[in-house]
């Protein structure tokens, strides 16, 4: 035997698609206005790079956007560089600890050598004897 659709069958489903259909652009109402409030966000943030770049000119969602991802990449640029010059100041500064060490040392080595020389020269010392 076939199997037979009934109204109770098709009424039940009509419901759902119905509350769908009228979710369905609040829904989206409220999808673009997060978007048109972020994207007035990023204005005001940006604001003075906006001046920057297109005085007395309305800028569309899109011009907001492009120009943002701009910044977005001076700024990672920036950032990319100023941490190059801190590894090379870091870098920098411990090879300049390495050569005061070293220079240290070589100043203690310096000294040890030479107040062993002076106690071997024969001037100011006799050998020692234990009897």
């Amino acid at each position: 035997m076939a199997p037979t659709i009934t109204a109770a069958m098709t009424n039940s489903h009509e419901p759902h698609t119905l509350t769908h259909k009228l979710k369905k652009p609040l829904v989206e109402k409220l999808r673009r206005e997060r978007i048109n409030s972020s994207i007035e966000q990023i204005k005001s943030l940006l604001g003075p790079e906006f001046l920057k770049q297109q005085p007395d000119s309305k800028l569309e969602k899109a011009d907001i956007l492009e120009m943002t991802v701009c910044v977005l990449r001076r700024l990672q640029q920036q950032n990319e560089k100023q941490r190059r010059l801190l590894n090379h100041v870091n870098k920098m500064q411990c090879s300049s600890d390495k050569n005061l060490r070293e220079a240290d040392f070589s100043l203690l080595s310096f000294t040890v050598q030479t107040s062993i020389t002076k106690e071997k020269s024969p001037v100011n010392s006799a050998p020692w004897r234990p009897w």
